[in-house]
This record gives C-alpha cells, structure tokens and sequence, in this order.
C-alpha cells in the first residue's frame, strides 16, 4: 500500500465512522500520514484522530479507537497501534509487487531473459533468394530461433532443394529498393528488419538522423541513457537494487482530487513499462515461431517509449540524497536496457554505451 492509498483508506474509515453515527464531525478534505514520530510504530502514522476530537467532543484517543477496527479490516494493513495522545500508526502487510519481482528476474537471467524451449527440437531450413533484405531477415531468424532452442539454416534458391528433416520456411520479403549499405551496418539491418516483410523497406538517410522521430535513435538512445544513469549513480555512491519505487515516509496528503504526491510520480511513470518488459518473452517466442524479426524490432520501440520518460527520475536532484528509491528505479531502467540490449544483439544491431 502506497502513502496516498492509505490516506484514502483513512479517509474513508472517517466517512464510515461519521455515516454510522459514531462520529459527529464534518469529513476532512484531506488526511496527511507521515513516518511515526518519537514513541510511534510501524511505517506510517497520522493524527487524525487529534484533529477531529474537539468537533467531535471525545478525548482523540476515543477518536482514535473508533477508527482503528476499521482501518485494520482494510487490505493492505498488518495493524494498527494507538499511541501517545491518540496517535494512530500502521504496519502494513508484505504485498507482492509484480513489477519489482519482474525486475529481479531480468536482472537474474540478464540477456537471456526471454529465451525459453518453445522450439527445442525444432529444426528449420530457410530457404532465401539471393537479395540482401531476405539475407539479413535470415540471418535474424537464425538467432531469433536459437533463443527458443530451435535451430535454423539458410538455404539459397538454386540450391539443393532437398530438405532431410525438419520445416521448409520460404522466406520472401519484398527486396529493398537500393543498396542500404551506404546506411552503415546497424541502420542498414533496421531498416531492413523494423518493416514487416510484406512492405517495402525505406532505404533513406533518415535512419541516420539523432531526433524522435527515428524509431532506431530512440531505441539506442533510451539503452544509452540507462548505461550513462549506472555511470553517474556510481559516481554518487550507489547502485541498483529493486525495490519499491517511490520516497517511502514523504509526507502524503489526498487532495478533493485525489491527486498523487510528487514522490509518487517515478511509480506511476514506471507503471507504463510493466507490459513492455512482461510481454518480451511473449513477442520474443512469436518472432521465432512466426519467423519476424520485425516484431521483435517494433516491440523495441515500444520498450524505449515507455522507459525514456521515467529515466528523468532515477537519478536524485539537487540536494536530494540517494535513497532506496532512487536504486529501486535504477534498478527498473537497467531491467530496459538489459532487454533493449539483448534484442538488439538478436537483429544484429549494437547497442552502444555512448551515444
């Protein structure tokens, strides 16, 4: 449970308490928790009670104890202690993060996350024309496969057309209009690659240029960026380590609107990342039954849009000191890079640490 929901969570124990007859009180806009004070327990507190007891004509340690079996029935919530003058402080219960358990699992099987046995056994013969676009598909499928544990070979038309055991694949992409070498070898193979075969690939100088809307820019920039935020995190003393996502303590008030805190932001902003990295193993085992490499290279885009805005938070921000927090989100961006890394090696494409 975040800050911001268990000030919801005692907000509404408050209009549930008043709706029953319990308290005569006028239900606050907002509820603030913060870290408990001296004397307190647990991970969050409010006085909440101390406010609403004068409205209420009850001692706030009254107060307090009409809220709390409410508060302890709601999910998310360990317990609930009544200290002091009738402060009221929670421990909440271990939950299951998806998405930190996801970044611990990148990080165990690092370029390899993904890869699985959907194809073992699996041997496929590509048979291809003597074209460079239908050359480096090929190639790409050969690695793409081996990621699933099949295995692939190239096999030109004209040659022996024979296959002893396994799948006959044609592979026929519509040819480039022109040689894409002029490109250089990693703008040539995307452009090649990121069209779906069945369309004509674009063989322009556009795939060179540094801006936004050059899908390959963004994907090797947003790797970049991950690779500079590990360099400049240990220039400040830190390192990766999952985690939850926002400043746990910060003071956290629900708003009419129920806006998040800006200690929020970084978990919300990440949130857009979960499909994209949960799903790379899906689009990586439908790449090499589909023999696409162009899914794959779509699906890298979608990694790098969704990490580029989130990158803005990882590191700290003026005086601000590295925190839990702060590795938590590190330890996110570098999960992206390890996948946008390791698909890149897969088309053939670098992925450099500068850019």
């Amino acid at each position: 449970m975040t800050p911001v929901e268990l000030s919801r969570t005692v907000l509404h124990a408050v209009r549930c308490a008043v709706d029953e007859g319990q308290l005569s009180v006028v239900v606050p806009e907002r509820v603030v928790v913060s870290e408990p004070g001296a004397g307190g327990c647990g991970e969050y507190a409010t006085n909440v009670a101390l406010q609403l007891a004068r409205a209420a004509g009850k001692p706030p340690r009254t107060v307090a104890e009409i809220l709390r079996p409410r508060l302890i029935a709601a999910d998310g919530i360990e317990d609930v202690v009544v200290t002091g003058p009738g402060f009221l402080n929670f421990r909440l219960g271990q939950e299951v993060d998806p998405l930190q358990d996801l970044v611990r699992e990148i990080r165990a099987q690092g370029r390899w996350y993904g890869h699985g046995d959907a194809l073992a056994g699996q041997v496929v013969t590509l048979r291809v024309p003597y074209e460079v676009r239908a050359e480096v598909v090929a190639d790409a499928v050969v690695r793409i496969v081996a990621t699933q544990g099949g295995r692939a070979t190239v096999q030109y038309h004209g040659g022996r057309a024979a296959v002893e055991h396994g799948e006959l694949v044609e592979l026929r992409p519509v040819p480039a209009p022109e040689d894409p070498a002029p490109l250089g070898p990693d703008a040539a193979r995307w452009a090649l690659l990121h069209p779906a075969p069945h369309d004509r690939p674009r063989i322009t100088a556009d795939h060179l240029v540094q801006r936004e809307g050059n899908p390959l820019f963004r994907v090797r920039y947003a790797h970049a960026r991950v690779r500079s935020l590990g360099r400049g995190a240990a220039r400040l003393g830190f390192a990766a380590e999952p985690g939850p996502l926002h400043t746990a303590g910060a003071d956290t008030a629900v708003t009419p609107a129920l806006q998040a805190p800006a200690s929020q932001a970084p978990a919300l902003q990440a949130a857009a990342l979960h499909t994209p990295l949960s799903d790379y193993p899906r689009i990586l085992t439908a790449a090499a039954t589909h023999r696409a490499p162009d899914r794959l290279a779509r699906h890298l885009v979608t990694v790098a849009d969704a990490v580029l805005p989130f990158l803005t938070c990882v590191l700290p921000i003026g005086e601000e000191k590295p925190s839990a927090a702060h590795r938590a989100r590190l330890a996110l961006a570098e999960a992206a890079g390890t996948v946008l890394a390791g698909g890149l090696s897969l088309l053939g494409i670098d992925a450099p640490e500068h850019l």
